[in-house]
């Protein structure tokens, strides 16, 4: 068995932690899963041989599925943020996580299927709302409120003005 990481997110699911470990690893770079255990016996939201927790990683991030039932759900108070560095890539994740069967939100935030947030914020935005002339910076964060996915050539053109 191998180490555990030192740190590791646990993310609770109903039931469907490995297919959504399986969808993050095809989707995203630097991800893939790891052990996948079944249940040693019976539990609240389960029974034996059911796959109880799902180790994974999303973008070198060491993340574990727990498929704890129907309990708990996620919300926007968790999310993931990955940083895109052109619109095809941008379009890529987002579009990735809406065509299965996930949920547009705005400013760049989505959720999977399974409820779990993502901001997919490019790089460009990110520099805009922090430029140093407030105008700048104001008509980014003006522009960035409008959207759902982050249009780049939106958010250059608030930018110039």
């Amino acid at each position: 068995m191998k180490t555990p990481a030192k740190n590791t997110i646990c993310l609770w699911y109903d039931g469907g932690a490995e297919e959504a470990a399986r969808f993050y690893a095809a989707t995203f770079p630097n991800s893939s899963v790891g052990a996948v255990y079944r249940a040693p016996g019976d539990f609240p939201s389960g029974k034996k041989g059911d796959v109880l927790t799902v180790e994974f990683t999303v973008m070198g991030i060491p993340c574990l599925g727990l498929n704890g039932g129907p309990e708990f759900t996620h919300n926007e108070a968790f999310s993931f943020q990955v940083a895109t560095t052109d619109q095809a890539e941008t379009d890529r994740y987002w579009n990735a996580i809406i065509g299965n069967g996930g949920q547009e939100s705005a400013c760049g935030w989505c959720k999977d299927k399974w409820g779990l947030s993502w901001q997919i914020t490019p790089i460009a935005l990110t520099k805009a709302i922090a430029d140093p002339n407030p105008a700048v910076a104001k008509r980014a964060f003006e522009a960035m409120m409008e959207m759902g996915k982050i249009d780049i050539a939106a958010i250059e053109a608030a930018c110039r003005g």
